[in-house]
């Protein structure tokens, strides 16, 4: 076949590097650009297979290798067949348009008129069937490295300041997998949210490479940036309409109440239902680093927790975590996000801690709502280790799987796998028991000897919200 048919959906060996690190891997063609002068002057957006998402990217026709092109396979014709007849011009299935779930839904949504990928607006887990939640068991690790836990290649976390376990036989897929109990990996069926719309985004005095689609306005995606105010975080496609907008803007903290004050460090509650453009705004920005996550217009069913840094300019954005207001699977999470200019410097953590802090003044246990991010995954892993760690190395006699998760306000099933994780679970005597080796008091001494920010409850101005049933209908 001819060069000018390599098209959408072709796969084939894409160079990355440069030299002697020069290395072909197999990627997929989602998008073509500037081709009318040619596929020779064009540019090719690759997916790479095996790769995470946010490595996509703009190839010239250059680094293609178009020897070994593998063609998309076409599609067979179904032939129809009669059924029910639908209103023309609209889904034969109530609430199958574009972006929205067809099945486990558990609110009615209105459709975002936003950015033509058919996503709607605020962060939630897509509601599709999916595997019944099961408790898993993995291998025990053996626990090693530089501070007696180690992790992957990508081990990355939402904030990846310590290394996740690293477990022999352990698939960072399968336990994803496993954990995935109320959603779907995918966003939207449009091919175009493939595809990353925003390159870059300046945001104070940081400029950040985007990972992946968000529905912006189509307008705003031909431009090389976009600029996003720290405070507000409403977005302007240039400088100067950012600079005017500063003029203007007279916020100086998110617009919500301050719950948390320690040193610099500040936690703001914020409505979904008082604040809807702002936390709009907001589940805007966290879309281009989140891509397990399905946007929807409807903010009003969240509350959202934001993590600030506070100096004399104001209350930047860290990151931040969002909970329902009412959930029936008791999650105290529903998406959590640090911001890639603030990670690794100990705040995913932080994030994490809070959100256990709040759960122990609701009095209840609570676990992150799934499916987790590859990163929020190994984040909560090494959180739940290095918190039952603790427990356990303070504690002096017996103690219950029960009374850790008590203590903790980590869910039963979540210290079980995490105990199984450790390997400190032991059959002795006709029943299983917790012995904390050697290995997890010198990593745990470790850990402590390290400087870290902690949550001080001491600080926390808040009592649980109590909601009134007009108040907690969002049809």
């Amino acid at each position: 076949m001819e060069d000018k048919e390599i098209g959408v959906g072709c796969f084939l060996p894409v160079a990355k590097g440069s030299g002697d690190e020069k290395q072909w891997h197999k990627a997929e063609i989602l998008s073509i650009r500037q081709h009318e002068n040619g596929l020779e002057n064009a540019e090719f957006y690759v997916h790479y297979d095996g790769f995470n998402k946010r490595l996509d990217d703009w190839v010239p026709y250059s680094r293609l290798k178009v020897d070994a092109v593998e063609w998309p396979k076409a599609k067979k014709k179904v032939p129809a067949t009669p059924g029910p007849t639908s209103k023309a011009g609209g889904p034969s299935t109530p609430g199958a348009e574009i972006g929205n779930p067809l099945t486990g839904q558990k609110r009615k949504r209105t459709t975002s008129k936003l950015a033509g990928a058919g996503s709607t607006l605020g962060l939630e887990t897509s509601s599709q069937d999916s595997p019944s939640d099961t408790t898993y068991i993995p291998p025990p690790p053996d626990i090693g490295g530089k501070d007696g836990i180690t992790g992957g290649k990508d081990a990355m976390e939402v904030d990846p300041d310590d290394q996740a376990l690293d477990q022999p036989g352990f698939s960072k897929e399968k336990e994803i997998d496993k954990l995935r109990t109320s959603g779907s990996m995918t966003q939207s069926v449009a091919e175009i949210a493939r595809v990353k719309n925003i390159k870059k985004i300046i945001m104070g005095q940081h400029e950040v490479e985007t990972w992946y689609f968000s529905p912006y306005p189509e307008e705003y995606c031909a431009y090389p940036s976009l600029y996003i105010c720290e405070f507000c975080l409403e977005y302007m496609p240039t400088q100067r309409a950012f600079e005017r907008h500063r003029q203007k803007c007279t916020l100086r903290h998110p617009p919500g109440n301050e719950i948390y004050r320690n040193d610099n460090l500040s936690f703001y509650e914020i409505d979904g239902r008082k604040q809807r453009r702002y936390c709009r705004n907001l589940c805007l920005l966290s879309k281009l680093f989140l891509d397990h996550k399905t946007l929807y217009f409807d903010v009003d069913p969240f509350l959202f927790y934001l993590m600030c840094s506070s100096d004399d300019a104001g209350h930047h954005l860290l990151g931040y975590f969002s909970k329902e207001k009412q959930s029936s699977e008791e999650y105290n999470v529903a998406c959590i996000l640090t911001l890639p200019q603030y990670q690794r410097m100990g705040y995913g953590k932080l994030l994490i801690a809070f959100s256990y802090e709040l759960s122990k003044r609701e009095k209840k246990t609570g676990s992150p709502e799934k499916p987790l991010s590859d990163l929020g995954l190994l984040s909560y892993r090494s959180y739940w280790a290095d918190t039952i760690l603790e427990v356990l190395y303070d504690h002096h006699g017996e103690i219950t799987i029960q009374e850790i998760s008590d203590k903790t306000s980590i869910t039963y099933d979540d210290v079980l796998h995490t105990l199984h994780t450790l390997d400190l679970l032991k059959f002795y005597g006709g029943k299983y028991v917790v012995i904390l080796g050697e290995k997890n008091v010198q990593y745990h001494e470790k850990n402590l000897a390290k400087k870290k920010t902690r949550i001080d409850p001491e600080k926390l101005d808040w009592s649980p919200p109590k909601f009134q049933p007009n108040q907690l209908r969002f049809l």
